[in-house]
């Protein structure tokens, strides 16, 4: 690759200085082709900064460090926990809601329930993760609290409170504000009016105290979804932050001022402060909003965001988590101030650029307990699985990715438009019915199996709670290499004896079919592993390894 023409009769010290100087020119190649060099030179950062199912972003600083947590819904683990310490590397490093016997999310509850919009804040040491869970056995409001953000997390503290969404703030005396949402008339002046209300809460006793004040019904006479409120005192002035018009296209920011805590909350004249509604339905960027400020150690705004991303006309990854800079002039705060909008490259915060370990391609599973990216739909209630010693077992069941229960399931979020799922399988049926296999996965009604059955491979898609058998092949071998491989819209599943030697299984299908506009609903897509059976089973699926690669 290069060439040198190095002089042999130089001094020795000539000589020295010369293969110094060659070893430093092949140790800073290196460094550039790994990316360190480049990563601590770069001046701007990609959005989204968490892609794929990360909707509902909130954030907190505490000193140099930064913690944001996200929705989850139906899922378990729940609300994922992301550290970093320059606003664009995030690592993963727990989850609010952790332990079996915390909350459950029972079997029954529906697509998209469960937890909803979190709020993360943190005071006198404590950290405090706010946030609703619909339809739960034990639902409504409520909170958990934590010394460390990586958990231990407490058992939740119920709140008497109606809607969604909540959120804290603590003022300057001290006092603790619970900021709910909801239409506290019981009356709608025009269709879909909700609102941001607020209430002093007192985390001694668990309880909200005192009155409970309604303080917007949104920035228009026409304003319709008003939720995901968050409070701030910035300068001596109250600033209320609210999200506006739904989760979908309409989506956006609203910004509303106050001298006192309890109001009046003025509309700000800029509203709504931020939105992708007007760069009409296109734009490779939309349904932008729902946001969290958070003011870096050196004096500067930053917004976290929710929005979605188009691939061919399909949203394919659902609600993303966006990061774009805050400007104040006067009381108002301009998003991206010179531009409007959130923009897929941006100058990166002026943060030290602080890289974080990755996820590794392949996880081996030689760890006694699933890794943190690992999650299974709603609450496990027996021990189905086991991990360890090189393979991930899962005992085949009668739950089933079509009812809404827990069935032998373990998934990984798809945070990518191009990318390759693989997985080596070993796996003898005993009974007829039993299937073990590979899924990319949006909700009951909408996913796709690639299954190893007695004898055979079969491929089925489920389009909008229509089932159909793709492909099936006779296949006698107990293991088996399975692969997805997703570019845009495209999904192809192959198979193999080993990793080296695969081909495809079927045609190639649409992943429209687990979009937004096709599957509709909150959550965001998975692809994982996954055992099931018409009766009880009498064999378990072995996985060796599952890589998740990004092309």
């Amino acid at each position: 690759m290069f060439a040198f023409n190095i002089q042999v009769k130089l001094p020795f010290y000539a000589k020295a200085l010369s293969f110094l100087l060659l070893g430093l020119f092949f140790e800073l190649c290196s460094l550039v082709l790994s990316g360190r060099v480049w990563a601590t030179a770069q001046e701007s950062f990609s959005n989204p900064i968490l892609s794929g199912f990360y909707p509902d972003p909130s954030i907190v600083r505490v000193n140099d460090t930064y913690y944001m947590v996200n929705s989850t819904f139906e899922w378990f683990p729940g609300m994922p926990i992301h550290r970093s310490k320059d606003l664009v590397n995030w690592e993963l490093i727990g989850h609010g809601l952790h332990r079996q016997d915390q909350l459950k999310l029972q079997e029954g509850l529906g697509d998209y329930n469960g937890i909803y919009a979190v709020t993360i804040r943190h005071h006198q040491g404590v950290f405090y993760l706010v946030s609703t869970c619909v339809q739960c056995t034990r639902g409504g409001n409520f909170y958990v609290t934590a010394k460390k953000p990586e958990g231990p997390w407490s058992d939740p503290v119920w709140l008497d409170s109606p809607g969604i969404d909540p959120s804290i703030m603590w003022d300057d005396d001290g006092k603790a504000y619970y900021v709910g949402h909801g239409n506290l008339t019981g009356k709608e002046a025009w269709v879909d009016q909700q609102g941001v209300w607020l209430q002093e809460l007192d985390t001694r006793l668990g309880k909200l105290v005192g009155p409970r004040k309604q303080l917007t019904f949104g920035h228009a006479n026409n304003a319709s979804w008003t939720e995901g409120p968050h409070l701030y005192k910035i300068n001596g002035q109250y600033l209320l932050l609210v999200a506006e018009g739904g989760t979908g296209y309409f989506h956006s920011v609203t910004a509303h001022h106050s001298k006192s805590v309890w109001g009046p909350y003025v509309a700000d004249y800029v509203n709504p402060v931020l939105t992708h509604r007007h760069l009409g339905r296109d734009y490779p960027i939309h349904s932008i909003g729902h946001a969290d400020l958070v003011q870096t150690q050196k004096g500067d705004w930053w917004a976290v965001m929710l929005g979605k991303r188009y691939v061919e006309g399909a949203t394919l990854l659902a609600r993303e988590t966006f990061l774009t800079p805050v400007k104040f002039e006067g009381e108002t705060p301009i998003f991206n101030p010179g531009i409007g909008r959130v923009t897929l490259t941006q100058k990166r915060p002026n943060l030290p650029w602080s890289p974080v370990k990755k996820t590794p391609i392949r996880d081996d599973f030689n760890s006694p307990t699933l890794a943190l990216q690992w999650n299974m739909l709603r609450t496990p209630q027996s021990q189905w699985y086991s991990v360890g010693n090189g393979s991930l077992v899962l005992q085949p069941r009668i739950q089933n990715l079509r009812a809404l229960t827990n069935p032998s399931f373990i998934a990984r979020r798809i945070e990518d438009h191009v990318f390759t799922a693989t997985t080596q399988l070993n796996f003898s049926a005993l009974k007829s019915g039993e299937q073990a296999g590979i899924v990319i996965y949006r909700n009951s009604q909408s996913h796709f199996t690639f299954m190893k059955e007695a004898d055979a491979l079969v491929v089925t898609q489920v389009r909008q709670g229509v089932a159909t058998r793709i492909a099936r092949i006779a296949y006698t071998h107990d293991t088996v290499v399975l692969s997805a491989q997703a570019r845009g819209r495209k999904l192809q599943f192959l198979f193999g004896a080993n990793e080296a030697d695969l081909k495809p299984i079927g045609r190639e299908l649409d992943m429209a079919v687990i979009s937004f506009e096709e599957a509709f609903g909150f959550n965001g897509p998975y692809v994982g592993m996954y055992a099931t059976s018409e009766q009880k089973a009498a064999s378990q699926a072995r996985f060796a390894w599952f890589d998740y690669k990004s092309l």
